[in-house]
């Protein structure tokens, strides 16, 4: 089959939200050409196969291009996010990114879509439907934006040994039962496995029903703390505040975890187990009270073996009983990733730059990509913000993210840039400060402890890897 060719400015590798928001500031700050090119039949990523009842954990307007809006500006009533600004739904999310492919990328006339594809590397690309080739000559960059592949449960293959005759779905399956088991085991401690213990909750399913395996728990950040609105002022910048004096005064990892609790930062599911994991879940007050009451909770290490009598974990065993249902949580949300920077020569690897905003990070790198020269410069506005796996990966990865905070805010057009990029969701708040003595005191609160913040969680981070390396 002969190959056709294609010549762009950028050749997009994945449609997810990394890529949709990296092509957006192309599109709305050039006049770049872009070829994109997806192994899923419609943009949005790993959306594409997420369970049936996923939700955005932030508000959706943190969320999507900087072009469009996904969010409706609402304000949820009843429910377990009561009060606080809306969630978008996984179909919600799929919809609003093909709504974005279909009728603003495509009638620019300056992007091409290859949906179904698989991409080769070096511009080339196979379609998995018709099998026509392609290759792509780039004029500038190639954007590899399946860099941090999320994972998600349908995709998953467990990583222990799974004897015949047991009951074991993915998260996606359990809107699907059938018959009701008489007892659900959920199996891992993240987000997905908060989501699979809500989701049965909300459905009428009896605590005492649920057992649920979590071989670590995880630090989770209250999602009042995230709201993008001036109504939560307080909240928001009162816990940023907290976050500073609690990094710059800490004098261990055990203390800046404690000190991010008492000030309301961080919070835990279970009061007397003190969390290992981080992975930048959030969490409402309403969500965290639900869970607790979930009581046969497994903490013996990950399973290395399932059967229909008996569990084995890295330490001990526990029996099965009889119309036992497994509900597969257990992925990773992202591998354990090489270093790689942002910038490198002729390749734009999106990554985050700022924590737990992986949308708002691709498009500052687009924006970098379009203002600035040079990789040096470059990879100096965007070092990379690596997810956090374990509670300790902490103090590094918030040290970066305040460090970029600080060059841009040296940076005036970059400044204004972020403050009018939808987003970013917080300048625009701050500007409310200006006249209100209270918000003044409390963001002096914030800015005041930065550098000691900085530099203590630079510490503590040296300080455990020496320790770790002895």
């Amino acid at each position: 089959m002969p190959e056709t060719v294609i010549e762009v400015d950028y050749l997009v590798v994945g449609t997810g939200a990394v890529g949709m928001a990296f092509a957006d500031v192309l599109l709305n700050e050039s006049d770049a050409t872009i070829a994109m090119v997806d192994r899923y039949a419609k943009p949005g990523g790993h959306w594409n196969a997420a369970y049936p009842f996923v939700q955005l954990h932030q508000p959706s307007q943190f969320y999507g291009v900087t072009s469009r809006e996904l969010s409706r500006g609402r304000v949820e009533q009843g429910g377990l996010n009561d009060g606080l600004n809306e969630l978008a739904s996984g179909a919600e999310v799929s919809a609003y990114f093909d709504d974005v492919m279909r009728h603003q990328f495509l009638p620019s006339g300056r992007v091409q879509y290859f949906p179904m594809c698989d991409y080769q590397g070096d511009g080339r690309f196979v379609s998995k439907v018709g099998g026509n080739e392609y290759r792509v000559k780039v004029r500038k960059k190639i954007v590899d934006a399946t860099f941090l592949k999320t994972k998600v449960p349908s995709t998953h293959t467990p990583n222990f040994s799974i004897e015949d005759g047991v009951k074991f779905m993915p998260l996606n399956d359990l809107p699907k039962i059938t018959h009701q088991p008489d007892r659900y085991v959920i199996v891992g401690g993240g987000k997905t496995g908060i989501d699979a213990c809500l989701w049965l909750l909300q459905m009428g399913c009896d605590p005492d029903k649920i057992q649920w395996i979590r071989p670590r728990d995880a630090w989770l950040l209250n999602r009042r703390n995230t709201q993008p609105t001036e109504d939560f002022f307080f909240d928001v910048f009162n816990a940023q505040a907290g976050l500073m004096e609690s990094a710059a005064a800490a004098e261990s990892f055990d203390d800046l975890f404690t000190k991010l609790e008492d000030c309301g930062y961080f919070l835990r599911l279970d009061e007397g187990h003190r969390p290992e994991m981080f992975h930048g879940a959030t969490i409402s007050i309403a969500e965290l009270a639900a869970l607790r009451a979930i009581k046969d909770v497994v903490r013996l290490g990950r399973i290395t073996h399932l059967g229909t009598e008996q569990i084995e974990f890295q330490r001990g065993s526990l029996p099965v009983s009889k119309n036992t249902l497994f509900v597969d949580c257990s992925a990773r949300p992202v591998d354990e990733l090489p270093d790689v920077q942002v910038f490198a020569a002729d390749v734009i690897t999106p990554q985050m730059v700022r924590s737990y905003q992986p949308v708002f990070s691709a498009a500052l790198v687009a924006h970098v990509e379009l203002h600035y020269h040079g990789d040096g410069e470059k990879n100096r506005l965007c070092a990379v913000v690596p997810p956090p796996e374990a509670d300790t990966d902490f103090a590094h990865f918030t040290a970066i993210s305040f460090t970029n905070q600080y060059n841009w805010s040296q940076d005036g057009d970059l400044s204004e840039w972020i403050l009018q990029n939808r987003l970013d969701g917080f300048s625009q708040m701050v500007k409310t400060a200006e006249g209100n003595p209270e918000k003044i005191a409390v963001l002096k609160r914030m800015r005041s402890n930065g550098v000691a913040a900085v530099m203590n969680l630079m510490k503590l981070d040296q300080e455990y890897k020496q320790a770790e390396a002895q």
